[in-house]
This record gives C-alpha cells, sequence and structure tokens, in this order.
C-alpha cells in the first residue's frame, strides 16, 4: 500500500504511520512538503481547510510525477475556540484512490488564552517554546512536545495525530457502512 503524507514532519509521520500499522500491512509512506495554503498558524476552520489543501496538493504531486497511490494523508494541527474555550487539536485529512474523502479530530487539549494573540502572528510551537524555556516544541519525533509537557508525558503529539488519523480511517477500515 502506497501512501504519500502531506508532509516532512517525523511528529506527524510517525503519528499516521503508527495508526495506518494498526489496520494494514506492508505499508510503504512517503512524506512530502506541499502547502497548506494557510498561515503558519491555523485557527478555526484554517484547520480544516489547510489539511484538505494538502492532500489537493498531494494529489498534484502524484499525477505530476505518476504515482499511483492508494492514501493521501495530511494533518493540520492548530487552535480553535469554536467550543467556548481556545484548545489544541489536529485534524486528519484522508482521501483514497477513487476519491472517497473522510476527516478525523483528535482530542482537545484547552491552551492558556494568555498566548493566543501572540499565537495568531507566530506559529504556536514557537509560543511555547518561549512560554517553557524549551526549543523546537513538537517539531521533531525526539523533541518533548506541548502536549507532553502539559500533560505529564501521558499524552504526545504523536498519540494526538494517531488519534486523529484512526478517526479518519474508520470510514475505510469498515467498509461497506459509508458506501
Amino acid at each position: 500500500m502506497k501512501v504519500l503524507i502531506g508532509t516532512k514532519n517525523s511528529v506527524k509521520i510517525e503519528g499516521i504511520k503508527q495508526a495506518l500499522e494498526k489496520y494494514f500491512t506492508n505499508v510503504e509512506i512517503e512524506g512530502i512538503s506541499v502547502d497548506s495554503e494557510v498561515g503558519d498558524q491555523p485557527m478555526d476552520k484554517d484547520i480544516l481547510i489547510g489539511a484538505k489543501n494538502r492532500v489537493k496538493n498531494l494529489k498534484v504531486y502524484a499525477k505530476q510525477n505518476n504515482i499511483d497511490v492508494d492514501f493521501y494523508i495530511a494533518i493540520e494541527g492548530g487552535t480553535t475556540n469554536l467550543l467556548g474555550d481556545w484548545i489544541v487539536l489536529n485534524i486528519a485529512v484522508i482521501e483514497d484512490k477513487e476519491g472517497n474523502l473522510s476527516m478525523g479530530t483528535s482530542q482537545g487539549m484547552p491552551v492558556p488564552i494568555r498566548y493566543i494573540e501572540e499565537a495568531k502572528n507566530s506559529e504556536f510551537s514557537k509560543v511555547m517554546d518561549k512560554a517553557f524555556n524549551k526549543n523546537k516544541i513538537g517539531k521533531d519525533k525526539n523533541v518533548t512536545t506541548l502536549e507532553s509537557i502539559l500533560t505529564k508525558n501521558e499524552i504526545s503529539r504523536i498519540d494526538m495525530i494517531r488519534d486523529a488519523t484512526i478517526m479518519a480511517l474508520t470510514k475505510f477500515i469498515n467498509g461497506e457502512i459509508w458506501k
């Protein structure tokens, strides 16, 4: 099975890999850097729009490079207050080679409101790097993530990405229910 993932971010790749390996064997994953066409810190609707744009751009890449793909997968992380408080979450968008599209989200984690204004003009991970005196929070699978810090090492960003991907995969792993 050939899977293109719309990122080179090792945290996102690892989370998606863990999700896929729960349900499929012989998974070949290739991370491709594609544009989300939204800001560096997507908020609210832009989180979903960014993930969908990454899938769209992966499909263009595959067509231009004549690559046969079973799944196109993109993860976009961002902050939203659509539920009344600011939370960080990840949205996974998956499209199969027949054009069937599915989406899933991770659990959401509340974030201190005092960092939101600064994050709107930057990346949330950079704001958190400064707040926690860390370097590169969440950008590499070997680096501490904000989620790990705030949950006292119970949940990592990899966990959240894995879970968002599993939620999006439910449409594909349950056969005829959605057809």
